[in-house]
């Protein structure tokens, strides 16, 4: 795939790729997306995984999420291992701290030539990440109790 050159002030995968404290908002969202598109790629996917207010049957009120000091490097990493193993360009950020039902923990997004393997790329990225990113999660249900998942 040949890449287009790009402007001094766009944003790279690698500069957005990271595991922050900040919303995960449109804003950030367009620039995800802005750092993987480029003019050859037909198909921009992009994933936002988002706190629902059930898990397991269970009414839940939002979640901790901690994050190890190394988890931006190892994110950067899935980011570029599934970029080689795909072809394709991706960037991804991950929040931590306090969110609540509805807020945005996770935008992936994946560019390239057609839409099935932006799909299956972006799937791909997601489960990375996932695996292995050290990133722990505690739910807090309404009934007060709460656990940790990822552990």
């Amino acid at each position: 795939m040949s890449e287009t050159p790009r402007e001094e002030d766009e944003m790279t995968a690698d500069d957005v790729s990271r595991v922050t404290v900040d919303v995960l908002d449109d804003s950030l969202v367009r620039d995800v997306e802005a750092a993987v598109s480029s003019r050859e790629c037909g198909a921009v996917v992009t994933f936002r995984g988002v706190v629902r207010d059930v898990d397991g049957g269970r009414d839940v009120t939002g979640l901790d999420y901690e994050a190890h000091p190394d988890a931006t490097e190892v994110l950067r990493r899935c980011c570029a291992d599934v970029a080689a193993e795909t072809g394709l360009r991706v960037a991804a950020v991950h929040r931590y701290g306090v969110l609540t039902v509805g807020d945005v923990a996770l935008v992936a997004s994946v560019a390239s030539g057609h839409r099935a393997e932006a799909f299956a790329a972006c799937s791909l990225l997601v489960e990375r990440i996932k695996a292995e990113v050290p990133i722990w999660k505690r739910q807090h249900f309404t009934d007060g109790d709460s656990e940790w998942v990822g552990l």
